[in-house]
């Protein structure tokens, strides 16, 4: 408990400094969200109106200690302002809106990636030098050197353009009704496909690797030694003994790349124009949407601390070493 408290108080400091971060950034960039908005309404604004929108963004005349408290008075409460690019929607409801399709392209991408790269690295390291072994690290890791955006736009090309089996953009066809039926899970499942295959063929080979380096660590220590001298399986002794103590710094890197989830398929979704957080930061860059990049980033860096903190949690279940500190 006193280890688990420690990390929390950690994380707890650490999204302190990420909200002031976010409060102080944009206040020191050059112009303004209003001084935007009203080019572009040409001349038309009023200046009280001009004053109703300052106050609105948190950009008038108050002293900065003042709008700081009210920012972080306004975090906790869940409202993050309102979206320029997309006035007057809230920023959380720009965000929901968006999160939930890049929750289903990372996550499902990330738990394949994970577990069919886990499960080679354990097969190669247990059978090493075999055909899985020699052949498989080094093409999977000469696949995974491309960028996400090259292999993304091979793939659209290739299976959307020229030989039309997926779909080519978007989370579902135009004009479908988003309801949980058959035709629509089908439907979402096939405008998945691409985005999801890009980003597992770049990500499969660090997970092979690693756990292939750590498997060949763990197969050397004693007690695989005394399990296999005990007459044990050797399917037994590979995931029993073997794979479940190497699998300690995948558990890690599970925990981090889930909190990546949520911002780490940026260039994917803006390849594939599927309707995500990360497609939707680029149009906040792009239209100067201070309220809504701030939101985004604030969202990207509590799902980073959140993962981190519940991979904690499991790492005291899981390893009991980390119990005596």
């Amino acid at each position: 408990m006193r280890l688990i408290l420690r990390n929390l108080g950690f994380y707890l400091l650490a999204f302190w400094a990420s909200i002031t971060l976010n409060f102080v950034l944009p206040r020191f960039m050059p112009g303004d969200p209003v001084s935007r908005m009203f080019a572009q309404a040409q001349g038309t604004m009023q200046p009280d109106q001009i004053a109703q929108l300052r106050k609105l963004f948190g950009l008038d005349h108050r002293p900065l200690w003042e709008q700081y408290l009210n920012y972080i008075k306004s975090v906790f409460t869940g409202d993050l302002g309102i979206s320029i690019t997309r006035f007057p929607t809230p920023v959380s409801d720009v965000i929901g809106q968006q999160i939930g399709w890049t929750l289903l392209l990372g996550g499902v991408a990330l738990l394949i990636a994970a577990v069919l790269g886990n499960l080679l690295g354990i097969v190669a390291a247990w059978r090493r030098g075999g055909v899985l072994d020699s052949a498989f690290p080094p093409l999977l890791i000469f696949v995974g050197s491309f960028p996400y955006f090259w292999l993304a736009m091979g793939a659209l090309y290739l299976f959307g353009v020229s030989l039309g089996w997926f779909p080519l953009r978007h989370a579902y066809d135009v004009g479908l009704t988003p309801g949980f039926n058959g035709a629509f899970i089908s439907n979402v499942a096939t405008h998945l496909v691409l985005p999801a295959l890009t980003i597992v063929l770049v990500s499969i080979g660090g997970w092979m690797l690693g756990m292939r380096n750590t498997m060949i660590a763990t197969a050397a220590e004693d007690y695989i030694t005394m399990a296999e001298a005990k007459g044990l399986s050797p399917s037994r002794i590979m995931f029993r003994y073997a794979a479940r103590n190497a699998l300690l710094p995948s558990v890690t890197n599970f925990g981090m790349a889930l909190g990546f989830v949520v911002g780490g398929a940026l260039l994917t979704e803006v390849v594939f124009a599927y309707p995500g957080i990360g497609y939707q930061l680029l149009m906040a860059v792009q239209g100067l949407d201070y309220p809504l990049m701030q939101g985004i980033f604030l969202t990207i860096t509590a799902a980073v601390l959140l993962a981190n903190f519940l991979v904690d949690l499991v790492y005291v279940r899981l390893d009991p070493r980390v119990r005596v500190r």
